[in-house]
C-alpha cells in the first residue's frame, strides 16, 4: 500500500531553498522514506484530479482515478529511471488510460442542462452565476467530444501543456496532438455556438 493522498499547497522552505525535484523525491521514497511521497502528492495531485474530473465528469470517480494513478507511481518508484520521463507526464498518461477504461465501460449519457437563473439576482451574484454557467457549459461541451479529442483539448488548452508533452502522455505524435486539438476546438465552437448570447459572450 502507498501513502495516503495529501491535499493542500506544497510547503515552501523558509530558508529559500527549493524542495528536491520529482526524480530525487521518488528515489528517496524508493529508499524507504515514505515522507517523500507527501510533496510529490501535493505537487501533482491537484492537476491529475482536475484532468480526471474533466474527463469523467464525476468527482468520486475522479478521486478514485487520481488515487490509483499515485498508487501506481509509488509502486514503480524503485524502477524509476531519472531523466527518462517527467513524473507529471507519466501521471497524465496513467490518468488518461484509467479514465479511458472507465469511459468505455459506461453507457452514453446526455449532458446536464445549465441551471436556470433566479429572478433579479443581486449585483455581483449575476456575474458569479454567469461564470458558473460558462464553466458548466464548457464541461458539458467537453463531455460530448470523442475521448481522445477531449483529452487533447484538456491537456493543451486547460492544463496548458506543450504539444510534445501531450504527445508523450497520450502515446501519439505531435502532429496527431495538433490534429486532435484543432478538431476538438472546432467541435466545441459548434456545440457552444447557439449559447453565446445566453452565456454572456459578445462578438468583438
Amino acid at each position: 500500500m502507498g501513502p495516503a493522498l495529501c491535499y493542500g499547497p506544497v510547503p515552501t522552505d523558509e530558508g529559500g531553498m527549493s524542495e528536491p525535484d520529482d526524480d530525487s523525491l521518488l528515489a528517496i521514497y524508493a529508499a524507504g522514506d515514505m515522507a517523500a511521497a507527501v510533496p510529490l502528492a501535493r505537487r501533482h495531485l491537484p492537476r491529475v484530479l482536475a484532468v480526471a474530473q474533466r474527463m469523467l465528469g464525476d468527482a468520486s470517480e475522479a478521486e478514485d482515478v487520481a488515487q490509483e494513478a499515485l498508487m501506481r507511481l509509488w509502486r514503480i518508484a524503485p524502477d524509476w529511471e531519472p531523466g527518462r520521463a517527467k513524473v507529471s507526464t507519466w501521471l497524465y498518461r496513467v490518468t488518461a488510460n484509467l479514465c479511458t477504461d472507465r469511459l468505455r465501460g459506461r453507457r452514453p449519457t446526455e449532458p446536464l442542462d445549465a441551471a436556470n437563473d433566479p429572478a433579479a439576482p443581486e449585483p455581483g451574484v449575476r456575474e458569479r452565476m454567469q461564470d458558473d454557467q460558462r464553466r458548466a457549459a464548457l464541461e458539458n461541451a467537453l463531455a460530448r467530444l470523442p475521448e481522445r479529442q477531449r483529452l487533447a483539448v484538456i491537456l493543451r488548452h486547460i492544463e496548458e501543456l506543450p504539444n510534445p508533452e501531450i504527445a508523450i502522455a497520450m502515446g501519439i505524435s505531435v502532429e496527431a496532438v495538433e490534429s486532435l486539438t484543432a478538431r476538438g476546438k472546432l467541435a466545441l465552437g459548434r456545440i457552444l455556438a447557439g449559447r453565446k448570447e445566453a452565456l454572456g459572450y459578445v462578438d468583438e
